[in-house]
């Protein structure tokens, strides 16, 4: 298998240990101080963002069978960052501070190497 190829399963690893932690833990979290119907629809959502981890998991396992799976994951993880950005923006960064930019850095950063890394993996270079 070829490095950008390995690049490409790590990265959708760290993607799946990251969603299916996060979506665990605010599904039984919960988001407290807000109303009931709130707090539902964080849970929902967390029930959104844990299958995505599942589902980014299945792609790095199979990374050798996929295709535009693999560019739509990326994608996805970009927009949730955007989405994180655009909260933080308006609410400010919550507290503490390092979880969410730990959850922050990685959405913004690994949809970029990942679609790098897999287009190098499927258009190698004309020799």
């Amino acid at each position: 298998m070829p490095l950008a190829l390995r690049v490409v399963q790590a990265c959708l690893f760290i993607v799946a240990a990251i969603a299916i932690l996060g979506g665990t833990l605010q599904f039984v979290l919960g988001q407290p101080d807000t109303s009931p119907r709130l707090d539902n629809v964080h849970r929902f959502m967390a029930g959104v963002y844990f299958s995505t981890g599942l589902i980014a998991a299945w792609a790095a396992w199979t990374i050798g069978e996929q295709g535009t799976l693999v560019y739509m994951l990326a994608l996805g993880v970009l927009l949730a960052g955007t989405g994180r950005l655009v909260s933080i923006a308006r609410v400010g960064l919550p507290r503490p501070h390092a979880v969410w930019l730990g959850y922050l850095i990685p959405e913004l950063v690994l949809p970029f190497v990942i679609a790098i890394a897999y287009w190098m993996a499927t258009h190698p270079a004309s020799a």
